[in-house]
């Protein structure tokens, strides 16, 4: 199957381009701002598929609008002097029916597909896009949230003219599997239009505020909420902007004569993750929990996990060893220790499903 993408070098062609790169069966033909018309008349010619997502959205003189028209034009133009109809989906925009140079281009732009797709019988998808972000979109051009997770990245201001002003956002990898989908049967006989979902309504000032938060997470190692579509989204997008030289960050180790203990992650939503290590005989432990549960497992070294009902005498014990990856429930109720039987240091990745909080720490001396 020939693809053709036009604005291939885009922020959502970049993202198609490479969603398109995974199958097999496409050959995919990209059209850039500065490839000539016999370059864009080869590729009509051989397409079996198009998407067509380029344009001007913030040219330097408002008359640079008509490109959005005059490039949709000649592309029919071609077609149709080739008695060719291949599948059309066309990356418009929610501003298509506003009163604005970029609207009224993008709408005439659209009218012109639509009366192509009739007289051709060929079949047009138009999607009217709200603002996208994600990954590999350009700062400082116009999106604001690429703008925003750049400069708070890097510790730069960023502005808010106006903190009530709702925007809609998509997401890049939501508008580009909806695209791929297309490749496959076609969607009905009659609709023209077709929507994009999620669609996320946030405030400019909500947007920075979230965006804030994610700064502070590499002191506090506390994960946004990622049950939350839009907060993960924008985490993901967030982390794409981080400069490169600034992608790790130091966590603060705790030691002591029985070793070291570091906490990785933690989630208001699922808890903690933390690694200790044990010099040779070191016992960890001998305390429970009356609602803190936890989960061990052994990356190196071998251990001897004890456990003994708080209300009875008998204890029983389970080996973890790297050998065998294994991981064991602590409930609560039950007094447990770990005890390294390696003759080397011990390694143990922890769950807890609670940060640990000193003034309630939810643990009680109590020996096996």
């Amino acid at each position: 199957m020939n693809v053709l993408v036009t604005g291939a070098n885009g922020f959502l062609g970049k993202n198609l381009v490479e969603g398109l790169s995974r199958f097999d069966h496409v050959r995919i033909h990209a059209f850039h701002r500065s490839d000539s018309l016999a370059v864009l008349e080869n590729h009509l010619l051989s397409a079996d598929v198009i998407y067509h997502l380029a344009g001007v959205n913030r040219p330097e003189h408002e008359d640079d609008y008509n490109v959005n028209e005059q490039l949709m034009d000649t592309i029919t133009a071609i077609l149709r002097k080739h008695s060719k109809a291949p599948k059309i989906i066309y990356a418009s925009t929610i501003q298509a029916l506003s009163h604005n140079a970029y609207g009224m281009s993008k709408k005439a732009a659209e009218d012109i597909l639509i009366q192509y797709g009739m007289e051709a019988l060929a079949k047009i998808y138009i999607f009217r896009l709200p603002h996208l972000f994600g990954k590999w979109s350009k700062p400082n051009y116009n999106s604001v949230v690429a703008t925003f997770c750049h400069n708070l990245s890097r510790q730069l201001d960023i502005t808010v003219s106006d903190t009530d002003h709702t925007i809609e956002l998509a997401y890049i990898d939501d508008v580009v599997n909806r695209f791929l989908q297309l490749l496959g049967e076609d969607e009905g006989p009659d609709a023209t239009y077709y929507d994009i979902s999620p669609i996320f309504a946030v405030t400019l000032g909500e947007l920075a505020n979230t965006l804030r938060t994610f700064n502070s997470l590499r002191k506090t190692g506390i994960l946004p909420r990622l049950d939350d579509p839009l907060t993960k989204y924008l985490y993901s997008t967030f982390l794409s902007y981080l400069d490169r030289a600034d992608f790790a960050y130091e966590i603060k180790t705790f030691q002591d004569h029985r070793g070291s203990l570091f906490e990785v992650i933690k989630s208001d939503a699922a808890g903690q993750i933390f690694v200790s290590t044990s010099y040779n005989g070191v016992v960890r432990g001998n305390h429970y929990h009356n609602t803190k549960v936890e989960k061990f497992c052994v990356i190196k070294g071998k251990a001897i996990v004890k456990f003994r009902h708080i209300f009875e005498e008998a204890a029983f014990a389970y080996e973890l060893s790297e050998e065998k990856k294994v991981v064991i429930d602590i409930p609560p109720g039950y007094t447990h220790s770990i005890e390294n039987v390696t003759g080397e240091e011990l390694i143990v990745l922890f769950w807890a499903n609670e940060f640990f909080q000193a003034d309630r720490p939810d643990t009680y001396a109590n020996k096996v």
